[in-house]
């Protein structure tokens, strides 16, 4: 899979960050592997550390594995102030998972992303690569009924 991908990317680590997320994308744990991160290294003749450090630092990258529902939930100050932190703590107590923790079945991933894009909706959440707002305790649970 990984060499498809980087097979549609010149060899410059301009693309290093559009690698990483096609890869990611790709995979059904959502994450980016140790073995990916040597062979996108290697394609792109840069260090293992330019790679990690890339996925360390951008909050949607990760080379940790995650659940079939990666749920991002937004931590702005907009969605703070309008009930965001109730939505992290919901989350929490509904799955039972803290923030970068996986529910036991592997459904569900709960982390916090810094912003979502999406203040005239907020608090808000990502759900894989959609985009939910306005939330409510009932639409949090109408949610995860739905992908159970």
């Amino acid at each position: 899979m990984v060499s498809e991908i980087l097979q549609k990317y010149p060899r410059s680590k301009d693309y290093l960050l559009e690698i990483l997320h096609e890869v990611q994308n790709n995979n059904p744990i959502q994450n980016i592997s140790s073995e990916n991160i040597v062979e996108i290294a290697k394609y792109l003749n840069v260090t293992h550390a330019q790679v990690l450090g890339v996925i360390g630092y951008y909050s949607m990258l990760s080379n940790k594995a995650r659940s079939k529902y990666l749920i991002r939930v937004c931590n702005s100050p907009i969605c703070n102030m309008l009930g965001g932190e109730h939505t992290i703590e919901y989350l929490s107590r509904k799955l039972k998972v803290g923030l970068g923790e996986s529910t036991p079945d592997g459904l569900f991933t709960l982390e916090e992303c810094e912003c979502l894009g999406n203040c005239a909706a907020a608090p808000s959440i990502m759900l894989n690569d959609r985009l939910y707002g306005n939330l409510t305790a009932e639409l949090v649970d109408r949610i995860l009924d739905e992908l159970k």
